[in-house]
């Protein structure tokens, strides 16, 4: 176990960790940021990125080149990094203490930047086509494909809204859901109905996805007599799978000592928790919209917050 108390901990290297990292090193607070993997985190997975406000390349670029320099402003604003993987914390008292499979951490402060999993359509081959086709996010993406054709996976009221939304820029979209019926109010079902552009197949779930490199392949299975069918895409046609986001894989350990919602962790306008000192900040907390530009937001309020609490305490 390291000695050294931090001023901050900073728990994830996404966005809202490399901005609360920014942040808070300029602030001239000791910083530590905990990322078990690559910086980044669902971003750089990210082929394509043209509505971060004031990108180098307007034209777009990945989520690791928009990445890359956060990082690098982190380490110029002297924040210590560590790779680990935390499995327990105790954030009461003044002392907040990490433990990881490398060491244990201890802050006077915690921003937890653990973000969230994306829900996938569990179908063959899917990783191959992230990022070539398939993509989850409608706000995000839909930009890229429009005037084609567009499926969307998922029967629910989040599916359905996130499904007339692309349809503002599809040729054609086709709704695909497992079940017998779709799980929406009766205004947005009517909404989906009445939309020319949009088809609903029910009973219907994607089985496999094939192409060479792009998307251009899409296996349906029947949910009732199993049968399989092959619907050839043009290569530049998409595929959303719009299940949602989960955060309870990155926040169970902090079921039962923070106040959560769903999975993901309840905060404030000032990214508080419920326990004093511990901040949540980005895709983790409870948030109407999840997108890099909210990460970094959320990060610098909490870095400013940690400051605050600091120097009340001094």
């Amino acid at each position: 176990m390291e000695n050294k108390i931090y001023d901050v901990i900073i728990l994830g290297g996404g966005p809202a960790g490399l901005a609360a990292g920014i942040y808070a090193g300029r602030a001239k607070l000791s910083v530590l940021i905990i990322e078990k993997g690559a910086d980044g985190g669902q971003i750089i997975l990210t082929h394509e990125i043209e509505n971060y406000p004031g990108q180098p390349k307007v034209e777009g670029m990945s989520g690791q080149e928009l990445i890359a320099p956060m990082s690098e402003q982190c380490m110029k604003f002297g924040c210590r990094r560590v790779g680990d993987t935390i499995s327990a914390c105790e954030l009461e008292g003044d002392v907040k203490k990490l433990v990881g499979s490398r060491g244990e951490y201890l802050g006077r402060t915690v921003i937890l930047c653990t973000g969230a999993m994306t829900r996938f359509i569990g179908c063959e081959h899917e990783a191959d086509f992230v990022g070539r086709g398939v993509s989850y996010c409608a706000v995000c993406d839909a930009n890229f494909f429009n005037g084609l054709e567009i499926y969307t996976v998922g029967g629910n009221a989040i599916a359905a809204e996130e499904a007339l939304y692309l349809s503002k820029f599809a040729k054609k979209l086709t709704v695909l859901h497992k079940g017998p019926a779709l799980t929406v109010p009766a205004d947005v079902k009517k909404e989906l109905e009445e939309n020319p552009k949009i088809d609903i197949l029910l009973n219907t779930e994607v089985a496999d996805l094939g192409g060479d490199g792009i998307l251009s392949e899409i296996v349906l299975r029947d949910t009732v007599t199993g049968e399989l069918t092959t619907r050839e895409a043009d290569p530049a046609d998409g595929m959303f799978g719009l299940f949602g986001f989960t955060g309870r894989k990155t926040t169970g350990m902090f079921e039962g000592v923070l106040d959560m919602e769903n999975g993901y962790i309840k905060t404030n306008d000032k990214m508080e928790t419920n326990i004093p000192g511990v901040y949540a900040a980005g895709d983790v907390r409870v948030t109407p919209l999840r997108q890099v530009v909210t990460a970094c937001a959320d990060g610098a309020v909490a870095a400013m917050q940690c400051e605050k609490y600091l120097s009340k305490r001094r």
